[in-house]
């Protein structure tokens, strides 16, 4: 379903994501196969499941640009990206890269300590063209992440570190995007069965893609 609705875009396990044809990876993580077709990588924070070394070498070129938030940027040079192809983000900015609009929408859990919201760890809003994509990272349902309007949302459902399903689906129904896909789930936390009842509480106008890789 996923690839006849939104073609350009694979989902691999937990949280990673890639856009085929612009070839940009959010969160690369356990990946398969070595690909090194890497445009731009998208990091949303610092947790070994999300920037994860392993798997960003496996994405990497030459001139690959890296956005992440400033505790990555030592990382980030030390994986051997030039100054100049890292973009170091903040909460509630706006930036522009390869001709992609990117609003950075603030991602943390309000009465957990996985995420706090210290860190400024950040969901991604992104325009490409005419569509738009938001990428929301490890989060609760926060006043930032409700006010995004998009066509293409990305949330998390597996519970305990995130939003479980039920308050993704609130969240989805809040923002009422053209289509949603459920994340982090199927690896560390969260089960297939947790995007199965994800889908079943939406609004009958959203349509809800789920496929792992």
């Amino acid at each position: 379903m996923l690839k006849e609705i939104l073609g350009n875009i694979t989902i691999f396990c937990h949280s990673a994501i890639k856009f085929e044809k612009e070839k940009i990876y959010f969160d690369p993580f356990k990946l398969k196969e070595e690909y090194h077709d890497a445009n731009i990588i998208f990091i949303t924070h610092d947790h070994y499941d999300h920037f994860s070394k392993e798997d960003i070498l496996k994405v990497k070129k030459e001139d690959t640009k890296i956005v992440l938030t400033k505790d990555m940027y030592d990382k980030a040079i030390e994986l051997g990206f030039k100054e100049e192809d890292i973009l170091v983000v903040y909460p509630n900015r706006e930036y522009e890269l390869n001709h992609i609009k990117i609003k950075t929408i603030p991602a943390y859990n309000h009465n957990r300590t996985y995420h706090p919201k210290a860190m400024k760890w950040v969901g991604y809003l992104i325009h490409i063209g005419k569509d738009s994509y938001y990428i929301a990272g490890d989060t609760d349902i926060t006043e930032e992440n409700s006010e995004v309007r998009c066509k293409t949302a990305f949330l998390p459902v597996g519970g305990i570190y995130t939003m479980d399903y039920k308050e993704a689906a609130r969240l989805a129904n809040i923002l009422c995007p053209k289509y949603v896909i459920p994340i982090h789930y199927g690896c560390i936390v969260g089960t297939k069965e947790d995007a199965k009842q994800f889908s079943e509480l939406l609004n009958p106008s959203i349509i809800c893609c789920f496929k792992i890789k």
